[in-house]
């Protein structure tokens, strides 16, 4: 006795059809999904407006602005200078490391020699 299925692969009832392979992929409600895109939409454009740069062309009172940084300086400033700063906190963790031998008294500290004696 013998029967054949349908389809290969499907399981249960014959001829039962599967449910599409991304039916459950966009499951999420599209009124959720909009509002959820607009606040977010608002949310930005508001802020775009409000940190506006043309507010910096106003002085404030009392504003007095140095003069500006070169390439080199600011290439020092903010590449260099943290990448030196990096580096001597890295090398005194490392002496502060070194400074101590490690203690091992199972293994460090025997002395044998080998007595082969044939």
């Amino acid at each position: 006795m013998t029967r054949t299925r349908a389809r290969e692969g499907s399981y249960g009832t014959p001829d039962a059809h599967s449910p599409p392979a991304f039916a459950t992929l966009c499951s999420v409600d599209k009124k959720n999904a909009l509002r959820a895109g607009a606040l977010a939409a608002g949310t930005t454009l508001m802020m775009l407006l409000m940190s506006s740069p043309a507010l910096a062309l106003s002085r404030d009172d009392g504003d007095d602005p140095g003069t500006g940084l070169s390439v080199i300086e600011t290439l020092g400033l903010y590449v260099v200078a943290p990448i030196a700063l990096f580096a001597v906190i890295a090398a005194l963790v490392m002496i502060g490391d070194k400074s101590h031998k490690k203690k091992d008294p199972t293994s460090s500290n025997l002395r044998t020699k080998a007595d082969a004696k044939a």
